[in-house]
């Protein structure tokens, strides 16, 4: 008998035609139903019935848990019900790591709680279509070496092939058709440089992931032939000193900023402000050359090094770069916030505007703490002033609601001219960058309300709670340190904020930050509103980045149609805003994983002439086959393998995110701080490996103390 199908709470709710007012009630009833038995919980519910998966099967990898353990899938599962989570062990005898999308046939041990434990008996190879790789020669002949380590075979490549690399050059091939000389064979596309430079790192991430690197040529075209919009129908913000403020590397700049005191006497102490956007809308049109390769891209991604775009250089550097001085076409959202940072009135409108000053973080918030330099000196009085005053009122809101605040350094590589890494550091957070985020969250709120109010579209940016079975890892964690998390109430962001705010001064402050995270839903795009926990909104859409996010030109669309503000506007019903919310998830987390992965090479070629060293660091995963630990210095992430621990049986505590020797009773758990030494540092796959080099923990690093 076939399993029911699975449906979750956002399916139910579509299902009855229920409203973000049922939220609470649904949540309720299904709680009550779980307490009877009616309905199962946790991991049976995930688990379903398929029956039990064989001892033998082909497995497809499809990524990895928060806690880094790899997970599969049974390639062949013809339930209806969610297969059984397969963890599958760590390569061995020096093959390559699986990665997501990799076939094995794999050797299958029931673990527990319904999950298997799975182990490669061999690769199911599957043939490219391109190839990234060090090309060479072999006996006079062209040879091409794919960088990952799972190729099987080295590429043949005919001398009218080569498009003239030279050897050790890291190239991108298009596999051929047919063998020769019992090899398959490859014509080298593109030449991409020394493989041994650092400009390889990135275009490996690039590749690994399959991020869309090339326009089409007709969208090349639509973009070269763009200029200026015209002016005439549009609302005139020339006169006013918007400024746009981001990072000293950011490379476009698709929102301004302004603000002044609300002259209306009904509203004391409130503010009027304005975020003007970039019009993409005008210059991407629906189903034009340029929105097809920006709904193939989804988003930019951003590297240490270089930009994949959503939107060739022309748009995204040109036209719709708001840059200071020069007349852009603009989305501009006038908001008016009373004295606590309440959203009171709002209204949208197609203008053209004339940025008065491009400023990183850095300048805005020196200003802010009485140095300006000689670019906001002269805006202290008639913007940074007005500016900091309205952020100030939108500050107090944030803190109303309740926005889950957590506290995760990111790591900034710095390059040097030869675009060597300099170094590695934690990005500094000013309140100019906060100011920024609340400005841009209240016209993406803004921008939710019209859409609805005007019965449009709205592609929203939801952010489900945690899971039930999520929630009860977190509490019975949280019980090791002496925290409570309530239970038996709706919980909201704040309730983890309370815990957060008790562990700051703790020495498990990053740990408590890092588990807490863990337990979160992923954030992700749909035209079904479930709010956002994290911001703690019962609405919100992305409005502010057309340039970079698909999600947001879509939304302008939405707008544009439902204000009537001309050319340019949705031409869809949205019923095409369901798959394309999936693909625009997917397309980020994509990215996002591109980004990391390059931002972990970079981190190993850093590290490379470091082997030996010794590191501070702190445990930040903990899986059955070793530790993940990050370097305190410079950000590094590493394994120490569990075969290279003090000398003992290491048993996986998941609940407690820890590995506990069974004869001495050892243990090593998340955020313990640990010395370790730098055995391996690999640029080409960002791996390093450790070892630990003092096994000796400290009494409060040990479970239950």
């Amino acid at each position: 008998m076939r399993a029911n199908p699975r449906a979750g709470k956002r399916e139910i709710a579509r299902a009855f035609g229920l409203g973000a007012e049922h939220k609470n009630a649904l949540k309720a009833a299904l709680r009550e139903l779980q307490d009877e038995g009616a309905i199962p919980r946790g991991r049976a519910a995930r688990r379903g019935g398929g029956g039990p998966l064989p001892s033998v099967t082909v497995v497809e990898v499809t990524g990895t848990d928060a806690d880094g353990e790899l997970l599969a899938r049974p390639l062949s599962w013809d339930s209806e019900a969610e297969p059984p989570t397969i963890y599958m062990a760590p390569e061995r005898g020096g093959r390559s790591a699986l990665g997501p999308g990799d076939r094995v046939l794999a050797r299958l041990t029931p673990g527990a709680e319904g999950t298997y434990d799975g182990r490669t008996i061999r690769r199911i190879p599957s043939r490219p279509a391109q190839v990234l790789g060090i090309y060479g020669t072999a006996g006079g002949q062209g040879r091409l070496r794919p960088i990952d380590r799972r190729a099987r075979h080295e590429y043949v490549v005919s001398s009218r092939d080569t498009k003239g690399a030279a050897p050790g050059e890291l190239v991108r091939a298009d596999v051929l058709p047919g063998r020769r000389l019992g090899l398959p064979q490859a014509a080298v596309a593109e030449r991409l440089g020394s493989a041994e430079g650092p400009r390889s790192l990135s275009v490996i991430a690039i590749h690994d992931h399959g991020l869309p690197t090339k326009f089409t040529e007709a969208a090349l075209d639509q973009a070269a032939a763009a200029g200026p919009a015209p002016a005439k129908g549009r609302e005139d913000l020339r006169p006013l000193p918007l400024v746009t403020i981001d990072g000293a590397d950011a490379r476009d700049f698709d929102d301004a900023v302004w603000a002044e005191p609300d002259g209306d006497g009904a509203n004391p102490g409130g503010w009027h402000l304005i975020v003007a956007i970039a019009d993409v809308a005008w210059y991407v049109r629906p189903g034009d050359p340029l929105d097809a390769c920006a709904y193939e891209r989804g988003n930019s991604a951003y590297f240490p090094d270089r930009v994949v775009p959503m939107l060739p250089e022309a748009l995204s550097n040109g036209w719709c770069s708001l840059k200071p001085d020069q007349e852009r076409p603009c989305l501009a959202a006038h908001l008016w916030i009373d004295a606590h940072g309440a959203l009171k009135r709002h209204r949208f409108a197609r203008a053209v505007m004339r940025s008065a000053a491009r400023l990183t973080y850095e300048q805005a918030q020196a200003a802010r703490d009485g140095t300006p330099d000689d670019t906001t000196a002269p805006l202290m009085d008639s913007v940074i002033g007005p500016l900091f005053g309205a952020y100030g009122a939108l500050a107090h809101a944030r803190q109303n609601r309740g926005v889950l605040e957590l506290e995760l350094p990111e790591r900034r590589v710095v390059l040097d001219p030869d675009g060597d890494v300099a170094r590695i550091e934690v990005r500094q957070r000013f309140d100019s960058h906060r100011l920024i985020e609340e400005f841009m969250i209240t016209a993406n709120v803004a921008a939710a309300e019209t859409l609805e109010r005007l019965h449009q579209p709205c592609m929203y940016r939801v952010h489900d709670e945690p899971a039930r079975d999520k929630l009860d890892d977190l509490r019975r964690f949280l019980g090791t340190l002496g925290l409570r998390l309530a239970k038996g109430q709706v919980l909201q962001a704040r309730h983890f904020n309370q815990i957060l705010a008790k562990a700051a001064e703790t020495p498990h402050a990053r740990l408590v930050n890092e588990v807490v995270l863990r337990s979160q839903a992923q954030a992700e795009y749909t035209p079904d509103n479930i709010g956002h926990f994290g911001l703690a909104l019962r609405r919100y859409c992305h409005f502010t980045s057309p340039i970079r996010r698909y999600a947001d030109l879509l939304v302008h669309r939405a707008l544009i149609r439902g204000l009537g503000l001309g050319d340019g506007g949705l031409v869809s019903d949205g019923g095409d805003f369901e798959q394309a919310g999936d693909h625009i998830s997917a397309t980020e987390r994509r990215a996002a994983a591109a980004e990391r992965d390059a931002v972990d090479r970079f981190a190993a070629a850093y590290l490379a002439d470091k082997v030996g060293a010794r590191f501070t660091g702190r445990v930040t995963g903990v899986t059955r086959f070793g530790l993940f630990v990050t370097l305190d210095e410079n950000g590094g992430d590493g394994l120490v393998p569990v075969s290279t621990l003090p000398a003992d049986y290491y048993v996986h505590d998941e609940a407690r995110h820890a590995l506990v020797g069974r004869r001495t009773r050892r243990t090593w758990r998340l955020g313990q701080t640990v010395t370790v030494r730098l055995v391996e540092a690999k640029p080409v796959t960002g791996g390093l490996i450790l070892n630990v080099e003092d096994g000796r923990t400290r009494n409060r690093d040990r479970i239950g103390a």
